[in-house]
């Protein structure tokens, strides 16, 4: 793998500007960590994705219709991209517990949105911090039951300047009063809404955090620190101050091919400048690095909680086990250690990340982790010894459950027959390779390698007795698959942007039919 890798790293850096030369080493001080996060993010509006993607899924939304962000393409000149990462659950609480506690979701005691992590979760936040690292957050957390705002919440999990953290919501106007922070947008009655109106590079939400980040930065510029940023952008509504409002209205955006003739698409001009005004703070942020001397002795990460369908099959949102929902775009950079333009193709979770913080960090392995320590894949192109290449990631109602190596997609439903993708051949997951015979072998390795997780990691959903049932088959069945009886069932929609609804489902009854329920835009 590391001669795919330094081969690929060359044309990725060759596709870039002049920007991407080796960074001087770091000094001989720990190193700080700055953590940028965003919230229901498709990798496809990233440039340095984009350039990755052919040409029918880096132009999804039509030829020549994206977004530039070249901030955040900076970061992948300056150190490694990985265009297999996953998140453990694609819904904004599970996947966020998996993040930063390095365990699975059903093992956070927040396998779904809006459920309060387990106290004696430890986070890569309180590992620093018992390491001499200055902690802080800001943004959305989601982590801390109902509260809504919920601001700094009194369990701080390692993040012990959580001023300006709030646990759910997506507000667009913030301010600071005499007694903290507030949202300031509200509604006709005076009560706290997602409001836009009057939003300017000082009050909207990604430049108010962004603002406060680099105060931190500058504060603790001594360091060593450990930061997050958790950006509620770009998840919906899709809503963004001037000029970004308008920015991309002229565009000419068209469904995604996959949708056919019908389906749902949101304003994606918005999504566009949500995503574009993002970029704009990643360089802000960088620029406050660098003028105290910080990016040189920063490992930055760029990355999200999950994707977003965004029109993909007609679906909107997230939920579902396909790429737009499911792979998150995840980038870092460590100067001096990390060589710049590294691509990094190997399948990574969510789950991975607290325990390769850690390993890149020099800091000692948290033995309660589920997930690995890839940081040798950043730091020298190769996997360590045993190393496997899957990953898994699960529906937060139980509908499915995904096994996912660096080429192949295995699905096991309530709802739908099993199925397998080739993801080097069909990217845009168009065909099911499930009931050829010559994937037989393959079928079986992902299948069995799910069933090892089932057991080790104390899988609940694997007791339904059809995906038990699909998942035994397809690791020890032998002869023709036969397709149980199954009743398709579809979710209650209350048809409300921001409603806490969690059930999702497949509403057809084969994921080839694309026709799947996604969970309304909520928390």
């Amino acid at each position: 793998m590391k001669q795919v890798t330094i081969l690929l790293s060359a044309a990725f850096l060759s596709a870039f500007s002049a920007g991407g030369a080796a960074q001087a080493a770091p000094s001989a001080a720990r190193p700080n960590l700055l953590v940028i996060h965003t919230d229901e993010h498709s990798f496809r509006t990233l440039g340095c994705y984009r350039l990755l993607l052919p040409k029918e899924l880096a132009f999804v939304w039509g030829e020549g219709v994206t977004v530039e962000t070249p901030h955040i393409d900076s970061l992948a000149r300056r150190g490694a991209l990985c265009d297999r990462f996953y998140t453990a659950s694609p819904v904004c609480t599970p996947s966020r517990a998996s993040f930063v506690t390095g365990r699975y979701p059903q093992n956070t005691g927040a396998p779904n949105n809006d459920l309060p992590m387990s106290d004696e979760m430890v986070t890569f936040a309180e590992a620093l911090r018992r390491h001499g690292y200055a902690t802080g957050y800001a943004g959305k957390w989601h982590l801390d039951g109902k509260a809504k705002p919920g601001w700094s919440p009194a369990r701080k999990f390692g993040f012990e300047d959580n001023r300006f953290m709030f646990n759910r919501g997506h507000w667009k106007l913030l301010e600071d009063a005499s007694d903290g922070p507030r949202v300031k947008g509200r509604n006709t009655k005076g009560e706290e809404s997602y409001d836009v109106t009057g939003a300017d590079e000082k009050s909207f939400t990604t430049d108010f955090l962004a603002d406060r980040t680099v105060a931190f930065l500058r504060a603790h510029k001594d360091g060593p620190f450990c930061f997050m940023l958790s950006i509620p952008d770009p998840h919906g509504p899709n809503t963004v101050r001037p000029p970004y409002d308008t920015q991309f209205a002229t565009l000419a955006f068209k469904h995604p091919s996959s949708a056919g003739d019908n389906g749902k698409m949101e304003n994606m001009s918005r999504y566009f400048g949500m995503v574009k005004c993002i970029d704009d703070n990643v360089g802000k942020i960088l620029d406050g690095l660098r003028e105290t001397g910080l990016l040189e002795r920063t490992v930055i990460v760029f990355t999200a909680d999950h994707g977003d369908m965004c029109g993909e099959r007609g679906l909107v949102n997230k939920g579902v086990p396909y790429e737009a929902s499911a792979r998150l775009p995840f980038i870092l950079t460590y100067p001096g250690r990390v060589k710049p333009g590294t691509l990094i193709h190997e399948a990574l979770s969510t789950v991975d990340f607290k325990p390769t913080v850690l390993g890149l960090l020099g800091l000692p392995p948290d033995k309660r982790d589920e997930g690995r320590d890839a940081s040798a894949l950043f730091l020298t192109g190769q996997a360590p010894s045993g190393w496997k290449d899957v990953v898994f990631s699960r529906n937060s109602a139980g509908s499915w459950l995904m096994a996912v190596s660096s080429r192949h997609k295995f699905i096991v439903s309530r709802n739908a027959d099993p199925c397998l993708y080739d993801l080097d051949r069909d990217p845009a997951e168009q065909l099911n390779l499930f009931a050829e015979p010559s994937s037989r072998e393959i079928v079986r390795g992902l299948a069995r390698a799910l069933a090892e997780y089932v057991v080790r990691y104390k899988e609940p959903f694997a007791e339904q007795p059809l995906l038990r049932a699909d998942l035994a088959w397809s690791a020890e069945g032998v002869g023709l698959y036969v397709s149980p009886v199954r009743v398709p069932v579809r979710a209650k929609k209350d048809g409300k942007r921001g409603a806490a609804a969690e059930e999702e489902e497949w509403a057809g009854s084969s994921l080839e039919s694309g026709a799947m329920h996604v969970e309304s835009m909520g928390p």
